[in-house]
């Protein structure tokens, strides 16, 4: 089992250059304490994401961490020229001697899609092709692509990255349909939601897997996400995970609602109890956060828990006392399976 984190970088209370940093001194705490990596969210336009443009976060990771794995999950790629993309791509990796992991998506907000004039018409197609085309130039000297939304021919790529045949790809499973193609592909994948729902994307993945790859290989890594708050008494940690995960949600809905329409769609429940029932939310003391995460992974039989410790309107230390706990209380009990 390894343990990562996951962060939408979403406005709290704090001023931006504050949340900014908060969030580096942060990466320097996973980092020294054994994450896998900290993977950041792309939104726009939203107090759901103040990260609009990850690559420029991340490369501050990169120069205040010397271990710890980061990358965007995910790019949206029908927002970015795949050859920026591309370049963006290798110096990253290049700056943090090949640390970088790459998430890719069509984006989960039509909203957001829509301010830059991108429509659901076309960006699935915008999204394929600018897959295609990253993957092509990291493995290249030269581009030569002919799609629909793309023409491009004799493109030199003089960047590259250290990771070769390039850095570890991650793509967000929200529908099981998707995941033949992303085992097909040996990407690693992330899940939202109840661990039952989770388990069946888990469970078809393994045995995509294995018809194409057999037993020997590596498997890749399959994520599921998690709100956690640890505190001294569980009274402590439910109250103050109540209050910020009150005030991430409506982040969360923030477009849809100001766009005249409901929030019905995600798999996470807006009620804090019934997050905290489903699993999605954990929310106590070392032990019984300990109790709750076995139970999650056992149930959606994942091999890797993206955490968070920074949501909603939580303050630096509060972060940073849930993160010490969870460090030295409750990643030993899993630190037989941790790399």
């Amino acid at each position: 089992m390894k343990f990562g984190v996951f962060d939408h970088v979403d406005r709290g209370s704090a001023p931006l250059a504050e949340l900014y940093e908060g969030r580096l001194r942060l990466s320097e705490l996973y980092d020294r304490a054994g994450f896998h990596a900290y993977h950041i969210a792309e939104h726009h336009s939203t107090p759901l994401g103040m990260a609009s443009s990850p690559g420029v976060l991340l490369a501050a990771v990169a120069q205040r961490t010397r271990r710890l794995r980061f990358g965007p999950l995910v790019y949206t790629l029908p927002l970015i020229h795949p050859l920026r993309a591309l370049e963006e791509i290798c110096m990253l990796d290049q700056l943090s001697n090949g640390r970088l992991d790459v998430g890719v998506g069509r984006g989960s907000s039509p909203y957001e899609l829509g301010y830059f004039g991108v429509d659901g018409k076309t960006s699935s197609k915008l999204y394929v092709e600018s897959y295609q085309i990253i993957l092509q130039g990291l493995q290249s000297r030269e581009i030569n692509f002919e799609g629909e939304m793309f023409r491009l021919k004799d493109v030199p790529v003089v960047l590259e990255c250290i990771q070769k045949p390039h850095p570890p790809l991650w793509y967000g499973v929200s529908n099981i349909d998707a995941v033949p193609w992303a085992a097909r592909n040996a990407l690693n994948v992330v899940c939202q939601g109840p661990a039952a729902r989770t388990r069946a994307i888990t469970d078809l993945y393994r045995s995509e897997w294995r018809q194409a790859f057999g037993d020997s290989a590596s498997m890749p890594l399959m994520g599921l996400g998690r709100h956690l708050m640890v505190a001294d008494t569980a009274s402590e940690a439910r109250e103050v995970a109540r209050r910020a995960f009150a005030v991430w949600y409506g982040s969360l809905k923030h477009l849809w609602l100001a766009h005249g329409h409901s929030f019905s769609h995600y798999p996470i429940p807006e009620d804090f109890d019934a997050a905290c029932q489903a699993g999605i939310v954990i929310a106590g003391t070392p032990d019984e956060v300990t109790a709750g995460l076995r139970r999650e992974i056992e149930r959606s039989g994942v091999n890797y828990v993206l955490t968070r410790f920074a949501y909603g309107d939580l303050g630096l230390q509060e972060s940073v006392h849930s993160l010490d706990l969870f460090v030295s209380k409750v990643m030993p009990e899993f630190a037989a399976g941790m790399a």
